[in-house]
């Protein structure tokens, strides 16, 4: 597994700086190195990092949070709150309900088979779109109207709606007993316990922090343990009581933040060089989850259901920037920031076919959707991911500070 990894992270390097010369971000070489060395194509990557792959993109996605979380202020989020809540849910749900009906026709699938489908595709990547804001933002642009901020807030509680609305179909499809109000209820209820409990925490180790004074390699360690914990204690309560992890990682870094800044910042510098190696591992590791061969089976009909989907987003994104002090540059690049498709669809998109399958049931719906959450990672994360780095360059002007955040040289490597 030892050799795995260090061929990964040379190949992986070498198509950074390739794909660099001609201004195509990284994490596109990433993606295609997991998808060639994976199973679905040349079976080359060690089957025993298969195995740990889940774990490793947890810690993985944990830091990207965490960095977020430093990124984030009150202040920030205090201007732009209105617009994080609408753009976290209305969009989604209209991409998840236009899935929904495209795919009926397309696609030959039920009414709540194709619900399974548009709230799978309908989340987008924190992974891919995390990256991308504290890029934007330690370069000064859109500061001055927090643009990053709010796609950077609003991405992942997006994320925690659509995995719970997700659940909940699931439930009521394969004749689980769940109540749809308390599911539905659960949503707000979920966000407010995880940022509680990631604030709290945040404020008691910030205190720890001041007593002992440790040093910052020590802190940057306990901060990932933790927030790692918060994301277990979320699959352990998640029977009884609603509770975002993600939320509570983010709200963790924001509460540091906010209790000592020079800290924060100083352990936000160290997660930016951590997340060089743990970017190498999520996004090969995810592209190693693509099967090239059962996304080409749904043919032209996936790709205008993605396609439908991300037009009825894009509509409803506009919508909630009505009145927004952007203007018509700076709205188009909101609406891009939200094509990237990869984390979630990647961690759930075969959930369907295995709930199916337990339950005795016919697995040809599950395998569709499989089909079309591989295909939305395949067309969204790479063409998302450039026109993010593109369009934000030209639409969004330097008015801000550069930040502290990954500022060093070394933190742009895999920029």
């Amino acid at each position: 597994m030892a050799t795995s990894i260090a061929e990964l992270i040379i190949l992986c390097l070498v198509a950074d700086v390739l794909l660099r010369r001609v201004a195509v971000p990284g994490l596109i070489g990433m993606l295609l190195v997991g998808v060639v060395l994976g199973p679905y194509v040349l079976g080359y990557i060690d089957d025993s990092l298969l195995v740990i792959g889940p774990d490793l993109r947890v810690i993985a996605l944990v830091i990207i949070l965490l960095r977020a979380g430093f990124a984030l202020s009150r202040k920030a989020l205090h201007q732009v709150g209105e617009r994080v809540l609408l753009l976290a849910f209305v969009p989604a749900t209209v991409e998840g309900l236009v899935i929904t009906w495209v795919a009926q026709g397309l696609l030959g699938l039920s009414l709540m088979e194709a619900a399974l489908l548009g709230f799978v595709v309908a989340a987008v990547s924190p992974a891919v779109i995390v990256p991308a804001m504290l890029r934007l933002m330690r370069h000064g642009r859109g500061g001055k109207k927090e643009i990053p901020t709010m796609i950077l807030a609003a991405s992942s509680v997006d994320d925690v709606y659509v995995i719970v609305v997700h659940s909940m179909i699931l439930s009521v499809y394969v004749g689980l007993q769940t109540n749809v109000a308390w599911s539905l209820a659960g949503i707000p209820v979920s966000l407010l316990l995880g940022g509680a409990a990631g604030l709290g925490l945040g404020w008691m180790l910030t205190r720890l922090f001041r007593r002992y004074n440790p040093r910052a390699t020590k802190r940057v360690l306990t901060v990932i343990a933790v927030a790692v914990m918060l994301l277990r204690i979320e699959e352990l309560v998640a029977p009884s009581i609603p509770f975002a992890g993600l939320i509570a990682a983010m709200a963790l870094g924001l509460m540091l933040l906010e209790q000592d800044e020079h800290a924060a910042h100083e352990i936000s510098a160290k997660l930016a060089k951590i997340w060089i190696f743990a970017e190498i591992i999520l996004f090969t590791l995810v592209g190693a989850q693509v099967n090239i061969h059962v996304a080409w089976d749904t043919g032209l009909a996936g790709v205008a259901v993605i396609a439908c989907g991300l037009v009825g987003r894009s509509l409803a994104t506009l919508a909630c920037l009505i009145r927004s002090p952007l203007n018509a540059a700076e709205r188009s690049f909101v609406v891009i920031a939200f094509f990237p498709k990869a984390t979630v669809q990647a961690a759930i998109g075969a959930a369907p076919l295995l709930a199916m399958a337990a339950a005795g049931m016919n697995t040809a719906p599950g395998e569709t959707i499989l089909a079309v959450s591989v295909l939305s990672i395949v067309l969204t994360a790479p063409l998302g991911a450039w026109l993010i780095r593109w369009w934000g360059d030209h639409a969004l002007a330097v008015d801000a500070p550069v930040t502290e955040d990954g500022g060093h040289a070394d933190a742009e490597l895999l920029e």
